[in-house]
């Protein structure tokens, strides 16, 4: 009877207005599924209609179904290969470019005065168009890998400096000041405040430089490589064959949209944590 009478003490109370906010929440989650899934069908069938009852050419835009039989047909040609090549290029390109820019905005909040030295090159070089570094890259590195990994990290690692560094200098000074007040370190301040502080706007970053990353790759494949999705993409256009480029676009955004939920659920977790 006390275990009965102290687990309904224990158990959390719900008012019906909560019960049903909570399952208003679950619907509308519900329901944004439902729409996302309905948007990207009806695309699909509008595409394939629209080739079937030529409104627009087959053979310029392709068709779902002529994308469906030439991945069918990839499968036995090496398509594995090319899609590892992107993915590594790109994994690699993202996870240095993300070392470097958190090490470097460190650095930069450091030291006030070196970050006033370079802020105006750092707005400079992220204004850059990369793609004009190409021939440099391929004279520097060469053909292959090595080039499209450094041309990913031209392209991510400043946009991650300014994002990551934006972050450190929004926290509030105050508790910077209450933290030197009791006698800490600027070493301490870092790792107890600055760092986990700054955790949300770093998972956002990640975010962005995901797309980056892509960018990156993608770019590099066609400055210079001989194997991946960005080499297929450029070769399927030069052949004419459309069905190629359609579907190796169609793998792309398949693997970016994994990559990208891979760091969303490790977000969750780190932000779950951090509360």
């Amino acid at each position: 009877m006390k275990k009965f009478i102290q687990r309904k003490k224990i158990a959390p109370l719900v008012s019906s207005s909560q019960k049903k906010y909570l399952q208003q929440l679950k619907r509308n989650k519900i329901q944004i599924i439902i729409w996302q899934i309905s948007i990207f069908a009806s695309f699909i069938l509008l595409w394939e209609i629209a080739v079937r009852l030529r409104w627009i050419d087959g053979f310029l835009f392709s068709s779902p179904t002529r994308v469906f039989n030439m991945a069918r047909r990839l499968l036995d040609d090496r398509i594995f290969f090319h899609m590892g090549v992107t993915l590594l290029e790109c994994i690699l390109g993202f996870l240095i470019s993300t070392v470097l820019g958190i090490l470097i905005a460190i650095g930069l909040w450091w030291s006030q005065k070196a970050r006033k030295i370079l802020e105006p090159y750092l707005i400079v070089l992220n204004a850059l168009p990369k793609v004009a570094l190409g021939p440099m890259i391929i004279v520097w590195v060469g053909i292959g890998m090595q080039a499209i990994i450094l041309m990913t990290i031209l392209i991510c690692v400043i946009v991650a400096i300014i994002s990551i560094l934006n972050g450190f200098l929004n926290i509030d000074e105050g508790k910077v000041l209450l933290l030197k007040s009791m006698g800490a370190t600027k070493f301490q301040i870092l790792f107890r405040l600055i760092l986990p502080g700054s955790l949300p706007n770093i998972l956002s970053a990640l975010k962005v430089n995901i797309g980056l990353a892509w960018v990156g790759t993608i770019m590099g494949e066609y400055l210079a490589s001989r194997a991946g999705l960005g080499y297929l993409i450029l070769y399927g256009g030069q052949v004419f064959r459309m069905d190629l480029v359609v579907t190796s676009i169609v793998i792309l955004c398949v693997l970016a949209a994994l990559m990208y939920l891979g760091v969303a659920i490790l977000e969750k977790k780190l932000i779950k944590n951090y509360k």
